[in-house]
């Protein structure tokens, strides 16, 4: 008898810790964030808004999203659905697409 082994997509395995290269908004300070494959982008943004918000760069009342290779990704999508591993570089920025138009 032989063993099929079945790969499953990262969005199907358990979480596994993904470490990211970020800055928030206007920061200076790059910094490693901790997170999961199945963080979302909401979760991510807050991660990494948690070091730099209100310390060094104005909170403002405004959601947040997350930039990925030039990419504005959807705030419920997942780490693993962005293809985002580990050491790559994200930046978190404030949405002020409402406040413009």
């Amino acid at each position: 008898m032989s063993e099929e082994k079945i790969e499953l997509g990262v969005e199907d395995r358990a979480p596994e810790m993904v470490s990211l290269s970020a800055v928030f908004s206007t920061d200076f300070v790059s910094i490693l964030v901790p997170v999961t494959t199945a963080s979302t982008m909401d979760e991510v943004a807050a991660a990494v808004a948690h070091h730099s918000e209100g310390r060094r760069v104005r909170a403002l009342p405004h959601p947040k999203i997350v930039v990925h290779n030039g990419r504005k990704l959807p705030r419920s999508m997942t780490v693993a659905e962005a293809g985002i591993t580990a050491m790559d570089f994200v930046s978190v920025e404030y949405d002020m697409s409402e406040v413009i138009s």
